[in-house]
């Protein structure tokens, strides 16, 4: 095998990402990237297959990272006793913050998933998030129907439309590009709205 540029490896990363924020993944090309390094096409497939791998290589480590994370603290919290959970519910959101933190360390990275990845696996990023959320709603008010709680709003369909809207408000922050600063105070906002529609559909209020 032939030895690899590990520098040529690395401005490979960077054109690639600076071609898929300007173009997006359909519409960019191994030739255009090549041609900002002015290097052939045949020197990018000793690194990639196609452009669908570079594009995975760019954006897998932190995409895959927010996922892991927030699967883990989801069963973290649906392991804790019910009235653990109830207790609080209500500094959750406070407690998720750190995804907005995640995402603004890795701005590019979500930009490109949330505006660019049409056409790869990254597409529909976003429903893996929301399905972590809609099935730890679910797993909770399960527990709170074994414990005699009503819950007759609750099904499937609503958890995974509310957590639906909630996940595409906090990406609404990186489609417009916005300050960090202005995204924080937003998604402040708007996870006190969410966890104050939780506590009103589970019958819950402040202090339960």
């Amino acid at each position: 095998m032939r030895p690899l540029n590990e520098q040529l490896a690395i401005n490979l990363l960077e054109a690639g990402k600076k071609v898929f924020l300007e173009m997006g993944f359909r519409d960019a090309s191994l030739r255009k990237i090549a041609a900002m390094l002015g290097v052939t096409t045949g020197a990018i497939y000793r690194y990639y297959t196609d452009k669908e791998a570079l594009f995975d290589a760019i954006v897998s480590g932190p995409a895959e990272e927010l996922v892991n994370r927030y699967r883990k603290s989801q069963q973290e919290y649906a392991e804790k006793p019910l009235a653990e959970q109830l207790n609080g519910l209500s500094g959750v959101s406070e407690e998720n913050m750190w995804i907005m933190d995640f995402i603004y360390d890795h701005f590019d990275i979500f930009k490109l998933i949330v505006c660019n990845s049409a056409g790869t696996r990254y597409e529909h990023y976003i429903d893996i998030l929301v399905e972590i959320e809609a099935n730890s709603a679910m797993q909770l008010t399960e527990k709170m129907q074994k414990a005699g709680h009503n819950l007759p709003l609750l099904n499937d369909e609503l958890a995974h439309m509310i957590s639906s809207g909630l996940f595409n408000c906090i990406f609404e922050t990186v489609r417009h590009d916005m300050p960090k600063e202005k995204a924080l105070a937003y998604t402040g906002s708007y996870q006190l709205f969410y966890t104050a529609g939780w506590m009103k559909i589970l019958g819950l209020k402040e202090g339960d």
